[in-house]
């Protein structure tokens, strides 16, 4: 097995930090430094991160939390903002999957399982993100069709993205977007572009997996078939 995959397996870090312990030469193999990202390793071998032993993991956990606002999607904050990992019992070894802004609600995956961290947030898979989505203003369907197409969002244009308005609330219009990349911020700034910037975001999916009646601050287990799902996904 690859050394990075080796770590990422082990659930002291995703694959992508992994990588970056082996060139800081971070890791020994047998006592002996390694930095080279290809490596091999049996699982009979010793491998030290920093100095402590480390094992593959064969006890991963996958969960989906209902992300509040407020919360952050890091391990720690150098601001002492509260975290996402606040919300989860047994946190040791978790990681939260990419990245929801702090203004941001909605499904987020916390697992110990790097090596699937590391697939589901590499761009080539492409994996759905669905947003519920109210916006500011009545959004005209010209203004719809134009995020739907793809949208310069600053020296970026968007891929294609499915666009539903659900609903008109007062002044303001409530849309479900689906994306299959994952720029930072990119629904709001693609909002922006168009004149109607949010005032209220959730995700509540991700490929096939749902939200559904997870309250917020709260999280659940992912079932044998998401595992699977996520697993299994090209």
């Amino acid at each position: 097995m690859r050394i990075n995959k080796y770590i990422a397996m082990s659930g002291i870090a995703s694959r992508r930090k992994a990588e970056e312990l082996i060139v800081n030469g971070n890791v020994k193999v047998d006592g002996k430094t390694v930095t080279t990202l290809a490596f091999q390793v049996d699982d009979g071998q010793q491998v030290t991160v920093n100095g402590r032993e480390i094992k593959l993991n064969r006890n991963f956990k996958y969960y989906l939390l209902n992300k509040p606002v407020g919360y952050v999607t890091t391990l720690k904050d150098e601001k002492s903002r509260p975290t996402v990992m606040e919300l989860i019992d047994d946190s040791k070894g978790m990681f939260p999957v990419g990245r929801l802004d702090m203004n941001t609600s909605g499904l987020l995956l916390i697992t110990n399982d790097g090596h699937l961290a590391q697939k589901m947030t590499h761009p080539k898979y492409h994996m759905d993100k669905t947003y519920r989505v109210l916006a500011r203003g009545i959004i005209s369907k010209e203004r719809i069709r134009r995020l739907s197409g793809g949208i310069d969002i600053g020296g970026y244009v968007t891929r294609p993205a499915k666009v539903k308005l659900l609903r008109i609330k007062g002044h303001d219009s409530l849309l479900e977007i689906t994306i299959s990349e994952g720029k930072n911020r990119q629904i709001r700034k693609m909002m922006r572009a168009v004149g109607n910037p949010v005032k209220a975001l959730e995700r509540v999916a991700i490929g096939n997996i749902r939200l559904g009646h997870t309250l917020a601050g709260h999280y659940r287990n992912l079932t044998r078939e998401e595992v699977k799902y996520l697993k299994d996904y090209k």
